[in-house]
């Protein structure tokens, strides 16, 4: 990590937001919480806060694009701020009176924390931003043999503490506030770890998965598989996923296969799954939202209803105790029946440039198949990528009509990237209502795409870049 350019970060924090500061001073009590900002450039009127995954409260912003919360009675963790696109944690911690101030164009990477409880949320920031910058280096890695592969990780993951160490030593953090500073340092590495056996196969072409001594998964002994202050922390929660889904695989190639491979059945996997979290996990929350995942992967990768899916979703109900993940799941499953072939396209509607609803039926042609896309503004690379693609596939498919379906935008912040890269209006439509689009379109990622002819479904799981 550059000290330097931690340095520069924290020091720009310290000369923010002098008018919110006069205005609304210190908390008046050691148990209150200030939390303001400026927003620059912002893409919504409001920043709302939540803990775990409850709200909290939610403040607009001024004429200046300033907010500030003011916090009684709060418990001290971690939570986060959600300006529509975009979200990102907050560490609070009661008698705390912390600025944020932040650039939507580069959100995470102009983020910048000052006043008091900045450190740790300076801190967890740079490190997020360190582990995105490391991921191309990461990847070479997993080529190398497991004890390389470990030096590299390790080395990484020392640097980091060594900074947290050094800064522990001037701040001082609560114990609390340590834990969770450490644990964006761990947990990124340990997923790394469980990556490993997949990546290298896939990397160097190995037929079966590389022989690891019991030194390599060293840290699984010090983990807490139930940590509550933890469970709604992305680094964590991913580190579960892929730490269960490595386990089950493991569990599954020694008892249930034949020389050394696989079972390649999705439902034997992931009941596996199902049953070892059911089996270590005891946290209410996380067990909810770990079979939420294992239920919802296997779903959009199944694709197709069957009796199989109705069993396992059964399963699912029978150790969910959740009932908004239940009512997901099953809105979920029906939306996969309702994009089969020779269906119905959903009947959901969408924004014009004019602001106006108009449904997706509405937008397919009776002389050419349609081909509903979809992109965010937030995903920069993918949202040029796909631009580029689109004029290829037109030039190369003229007898399609291709729909773009913005996702997860402010409005007018979509209709200035209309302007700005001169898109076509009559193509292009802003999906307002996200939950609802992802449900009736199934859509598990930013490549998938949904082929109709006239207003029926001809391929409701297509992909933009292999099905055309």
């Amino acid at each position: 990590m550059n000290r330097s350019l931690y340095m520069v970060r924290f020091l720009l924090g310290l000369i923010l937001l002098s008018s919110l500061v006069s205005c609304s001073g210190s908390p008046e009590n050691g148990s209150s919480v200030f939390f303001g900002g400026e927003i620059v450039n912002p893409t919504s009127e409001y920043v709302v806060l939540y803990h775990n995954d409850s709200y909290v409260d939610s403040v607009k912003l001024d004429d200046n694009n300033h907010f500030a919360f003011e916090l009684d009675g709060i418990e001290d963790g971690l939570y986060h701020f959600d300006h529509t696109p975009e979200l990102q944690y907050v560490y609070l911690t009661k008698g705390d009176s912390l600025l944020a101030r932040l650039n939507t164009v580069e959100f995470d990477e102009s983020l910048v924390y000052s006043g008091k409880g900045s450190e740790i949320n300076n801190f967890l920031i740079e490190i997020f931003l360190t582990n995105e910058k490391e991921e191309p280096l990461i990847k070479e890695y997993y080529n190398l043999a497991p004890e390389a592969f470990s030096e590299k990780i390790d080395s990484l993951h020392a640097i980091k503490v060594a900074l947290l160490n050094e800064l522990n030593a001037d701040n001082q953090f609560t114990p609390k506030a340590l834990a969770m500073a450490e644990a964006s340092i761990d947990y990124n590495t340990y997923i790394n770890k469980e990556k490993y056996p997949f990546y290298h196969k896939k990397e160097t072409g190995e037929e079966t998965i590389h022989e690891l001594d019991e030194g390599f998964y060293g840290y699984r002994k010090n983990i807490d598989l139930n940590n509550k202050d933890l469970t709604y922390f992305r680094p964590y929660f991913d580190f579960m996923k892929w730490h269960f889904g490595n386990m089950s695989y493991m569990t599954c190639l020694e008892n249930c296969s034949t020389n050394k491979q696989p079972v390649s059945d999705r439902l034997h996997f992931n009941k596996h799954k199902l049953t070892l979290v059911d089996s270590i996990v005891k946290q209410t929350d996380l067990r909810d939202i770990l079979f939420r995942n294992v239920a919802m992967d296997y779903l959009l990768r199944e694709h197709k209803p069957s009796e199989e899916a109705t069993v396992f979703i059964d399963k699912f109900k029978s150790l969910s105790t959740n009932e908004e993940h239940q009512e997901e799941i099953d809105l979920l499953y029906k939306g996969i029946k309702n994009l089969q072939p020779n269906t119905a396209i959903p009947n959901v509607a969408v924004k014009d440039i004019n602001n106006e609803s108009v449904s997706l039926k509405d937008l397919t042609n009776n002389k050419k198949n349609t081909v509903f896309y979809f992109w965010t503004a937030d995903q920069k690379s993918h949202f040029r990528n796909v631009n580029k693609h689109i004029t290829s596939l037109e030039e190369k498919y003229p007898h399609y009509n291709f729909v773009g379906i913005n996702l997860r935008t402010n409005f007018s912040q979509w209709k200035q990237l209309m302007h700005d890269y001169n898109l076509d209006t009559s193509k292009q439509f802003f999906g307002e209502n996200f939950k609802e689009l992802q449900m009736a379109m199934i859509i598990d990622g930013l490549n998938k795409c949904v082929i109709a002819k006239d207003t029926v479904v001809v391929d409701g799981f297509a992909n933009l870049y292999t099905s055309l």
